[in-house]
């Protein structure tokens, strides 16, 4: 099995070579269908000749690199990609990035989840801070099944109310 620290420890010098920052690494499948995902983010966002730069850059360091190929005798998909408008939040770097921001927390409640939106006061290396509807409470990070920030689409259509077109007339 593929090992995330060591997939981690083998881009992040390619990574920062191009002048971007490690965002995650996920290791997701089967040992017979297994896809590398490597996450990247820089100021102002990634873009597609970005991925595509930085794909083509780490597919033969992985390949090399003694560690990754020790662990992982089987075929795998690199997936290069960024963070997206919604992140997934799992470090307490990734919460601290977030400070702010409205976020949606699934909690692991009596071994049901319980899932609530809010905003991040703070983050530290134990747990976070959250203002919810109901008045501000701090969750340990083993309280949280799962994170991530929420975008606002704009507002939201009123009740009742039907989507308008626009006509154009000839």
């Amino acid at each position: 099995m593929v090992d995330v620290d060591t997939v981690a420890a083998a881009v992040e010098p390619v990574v920062a070579a191009l002048g971007l920052e490690l965002y995650d690494v996920e290791v997701l499948g089967s040992p017979r269908a297994r896809t590398v995902r490597v996450a990247v983010d820089a100021p102002g966002g990634v873009d597609l000749d970005t991925v595509a730069t930085l794909s083509q850059a780490l597919s033969p360091v992985l390949d090399a690199d003694p560690g990754v190929e020790s662990s992982d005798r089987g075929p795998y998909t690199l997936e290069v990609t960024s963070p997206g408008l919604e992140r997934r939040l799992r470090t307490p770097a990734h919460f601290q990035r977030a400070l702010g921001s409205t976020v949606s927390i699934k909690t692991t409640t009596g071994g049901r989840g319980l899932r609530r939106r809010g905003t991040l006061l703070s983050a530290d290396h134990d747990g976070i801070q959250v203002q919810f509807d109901t008045g501000e409470e701090r969750l340990a990070y083993d309280a949280v099944a799962q994170a991530r920030t929420v975008f606002d689409w704009g507002p939201a259509a009123k009740p009742g109310s039907r989507p308008t077109r626009e006509v154009t007339r000839r």
